[in-house]
């Protein structure tokens, strides 16, 4: 029997707004080569996950992908990595 489970993606970013009432705003951060000039630029990618877990601002989240569950929300948070100091 094999195991049919799919594994979620995860990703890894900053809670930059908590300010919704179960909605956490998390921003991506990730380093590419510019195509032409070589140089490494930074890009993000802003996400809406859902915080069941009750994480702040400037908190470090690792999100999973997850049905929609709503226009914008498509992720979960799964776990805390860091809390913000303060």
């Amino acid at each position: 029997m094999s195991d049919n489970t799919k594994q979620a993606r995860t990703l890894e970013g900053r809670v930059i707004s908590n300010k919704m009432e179960k909605t956490v705003t998390v921003l991506i951060e990730r380093q590419v080569q510019h195509p032409l000039l070589g140089k490494i630029v930074r890009r993000s990618t802003k996400l809406h996950a859902q915080n069941d877990l009750g994480a702040n601002e400037g908190d470090v989240v690792r999100i999973a992908e997850c049905r929609p569950l709503s226009k914008t929300k498509h992720h979960r948070v799964v776990e805390i990595v860091t809390r913000a100091e303060g």
